[in-house]
């Protein structure tokens, strides 16, 4: 029996993953060797329950008790803390999706490659903060990461083998987020609450926030930058706000291979859970007839000027990313707690951005975990004081 483990269950990667598990068969078809989550001990106790988990193990600590309580009687052994999770995905398992929001996602990730295991990857701030120690230490091991990025999935399935030589460039999509439609003067006003409902994607707020301010697009870029090994020159970015066309490889023949879907992360994360393979998988068919057209525009960097630090940071490298991807957690609690606003997050990460290339080492890339999370320290230190001196 193929035995797996989900960090991050309680979110809605997470969500998503347990759905396709519970109909697949559940735990009649899968060994479920951990979940993890954080504050929603009462779900995270449930999917292990339903899963039959060995472990289950939430963020934060101070939640283990009620955790300990919602699984008595179950045998499953309860956990909390980062060293728990980190150990949880050293256990040894088949498939392991990483759905952990931010840089915590980081450590148990890297655990799993430590293994040779097989990867699915959907924490994108691991290849942003880390993308050379992270793909370096697949390699090194023999490891396998499968993106579960719809856009990431959408390239790795459009390539499907092809030499990399032969792609001139790629194309994600993005929505437009929340504000996509709005005038530029107004989105300086804009709420958190606007901000958190996203037009097309069911998701957490952080993700949804940073799809309205396409900071997740940036992310994305620096992804593909990371995991496929193309410059910021071969990676461009559309507007499409039907979600419909998730990315595009456009070879140097002329010829352009585009993969559609409907937007439901339960194909991705299905691609990458039945990979070689494929099955059938409960989304949505699509009906073009019905769609009628598909729009795109080019993303305006006025209004998104995250595209635009993007390639800045690829073109930077060393440290930037993990800087880049601290800074933008930082600007984006920032905002989720009323201390700036929604234009001010991008001037924010990239006074931290300018502020670290003076630091020493900036330019070299991050060799371990330890020196990443030096970078994310001082990003987060030179964005606190960047935002005492604003």
């Amino acid at each position: 029996m193929r035995s797996i483990s989900v960090l991050g269950a309680t979110g809605s990667i997470g969500e998503s993953a347990f759905d396709l598990l519970m109909r697949a068969g559940g735990p009649s078809a899968f060994r479920t060797v951990a979940l993890s989550g954080a504050a929603n001990v009462a779900r995270l106790a449930e999917m292990a329950r339903a899963l039959r988990a060995e472990v289950a193990v939430t963020a934060l600590p101070e939640k283990l008790d009620d955790l300990r309580a919602a699984l008595a009687g179950s045998g499953i052994e309860a956990a909390a803390g980062a060293d728990a999770i980190v150990e949880a995905a050293a256990r040894p398992a088949d498939w392991t999706l990483s759905a952990i929001i931010g840089a915590a996602g980081l450590p148990p990730g890297l655990e799993v490659l430590r293994r040779a295991g097989t990867l699915a990857l959907a924490n994108k701030e691991s290849l942003v903060a880390a993308g050379r120690l992270v793909m370096g230490l697949a390699a090194d091991k023999g490891a396998t990461i499968l993106p579960v990025d719809s856009e990431h999935s959408a390239i790795f399935q459009s390539l499907n083998g092809d030499n990399l030589d032969s792609v001139e460039y790629v194309t994600i999509t993005a929505s437009g987020g929340a504000f996509r439609d709005w005038p530029p003067e107004k989105l300086a006003s804009a709420t958190v609450a606007e901000a958190s409902c996203h037009p097309n994607w069911a998701m957490g707020q952080r993700i949804t926030i940073d799809s309205a301010s396409m900071f997740n697009k940036a992310l994305e870029v620096i992804e593909t930058h990371e995991f496929f090994g193309l410059g910021a020159d071969r990676i461009k970015v559309l507007v499409h706000p039907q979600s419909i066309i998730h990315a595009m490889v456009s070879h140097t023949d002329g010829g352009c291979i585009a993969h559609l879907g409907a937007p439901d992360m339960r194909h991705a994360i299905g691609y990458a859970l039945n990979w070689p393979a494929r099955a059938d998988l409960p989304v949505a068919r699509l009906d073009l007839a019905a769609l009628g057209s598909l729009t795109f525009t080019a993303p305006d960097e006025t209004r998104w000027p995250a595209l635009r630090l993007a390639r800045e940071v690829i073109q930077a490298g060393g440290a930037a990313g993990a800087v880049f991807n601290a800074a933008k957690e930082q600007a984006l609690d920032d905002f989720i707690a009323g201390r700036i606003g929604f234009m001010d997050m991008a001037p924010a990460v990239e006074r931290t951005l300018d502020a670290a290339a003076r630091e020493a080492g900036f330019a070299e890339s991050p060799a371990d975990l330890e020196t990443v999370l030096v970078w994310d320290a001082v990003a987060r230190r030179l964005a606190a004081c960047k935002a005492g001196a604003a």
